[in-house]
């Protein structure tokens, strides 16, 4: 092969990697300079007026009660969020993959509609559903004798159980439609051996479908927790990120400071430790990966 037929593969990947440094490299080493500085809407209009400031982000960030509080409630936001997604997708994907008849087919569109439905049609629903005095779900709750819910006011936990299932939901169709190719691709002639040995229901989803989705299941694991750990969209348009803070995310600290404050270089310190949490969690969740790969799971 001559030095000619040897550039051709790079000429193919320099364009996706261009891309990924012009979006992705570059914004991070942009954000990481800006990080080390006081940067606000002064210095953005006059560069002058920027300074070298060290490590007094960091260290002010850690020693933020507001941005503790975000850094709690995204751990609650991952650690309840993250299982009901996956568990309730993998349940719906179970479902619709049940029988190959006109009615599943057309479940599996109406399941998957809540996550290319507008995050802003999605939240004037719920916002109704919500609702304390008027919403349907208070409307139920009244008819079995229970008192009205203050969903998105009575208090942090029931405001982040509340965006939970809002998000859980909307999140669901897409991770659905990923376990539902997977569980395509398990071969038939295992449950016809399965149930010649007398296996059961439990015992052909635990022994055969889980382990054979393994891979979908991580794959799906791990998005859904980079996703979670970055959640803005429904704390920002339900809440705002009250009441008192409880359902402030590092994603909405980040947007709070960096465009309703102006304090960009405080912001950027936020969005590199967001960063760094990320890959620590990726990462973790890799290493987990191989360990069940070399257990043969």
């Amino acid at each position: 092969m001559n030095k000619k037929n040897r550039l051709i593969p790079y000429l193919f990947v320099a364009p996706a990697v261009l891309l990924v440094f012009i979006f992705y490299i570059f914004p991070i080493v942009i954000a990481l300079i800006i990080s080390f500085t006081n940067m606000d809407l002064k210095g953005l209009a006059d560069f002058s007026k920027i300074k070298f400031i060290g490590s007094s982000n960091y260290y002010r960030l850690f020693k933020d009660d507001i941005f503790v509080k975000s850094i709690v409630n995204t751990m609650f936001f991952v650690f309840f969020g993250v299982p009901v997604v996956v568990v309730y997708s993998l349940f719906l994907a179970l479902l619709v993959n049940f029988r190959e008849t006109k009615f599943f087919t057309a479940m599996r569109s109406v399941l998957y509609m809540p996550s290319v439905t507008n995050i802003v049609a999605v939240s004037v629903v719920f916002l109704y559903m919500y609702n304390p005095v008027f919403g349907l779900l208070n409307f139920l709750l009244g008819k079995v004798g229970i008192p009205p819910v203050y969903w998105l006011t009575g208090g942090p936990i029931i405001s982040k159980i509340s965006l939970i299932i809002m998000a859980a939901w909307r999140a669901s169709g897409i991770n659905m439609i990923i376990f539902l190719a997977a569980l395509k691709g398990v071969p038939k002639e295992y449950y016809e051996a399965a149930k010649i040995d007398g296996a059961g229901t439990l015992g052909q989803l635990f022994k055969i479908t889980l382990p054979q989705i393994f891979y979908a299941v991580m794959f799906v694991s791990i998005t859904t927790v980079i996703g979670w750990i970055q959640f803005f969209d429904e704390p920002f348009i339900m809440t705002d990120g009250n009441p008192l803070n409880g359902t402030l995310s590092i994603a909405l600290f980040i947007y709070k400071n960096g465009f309703k404050l102006n304090k960009f270089g405080y912001s950027a310190t936020a969005s590199l430790v967001l960063l760094g949490g990320i890959m620590l969690v990726t990462t973790i969740q890799f290493q987990i990966s191989k360990k069940f790969d070399k257990m043969g799971v």
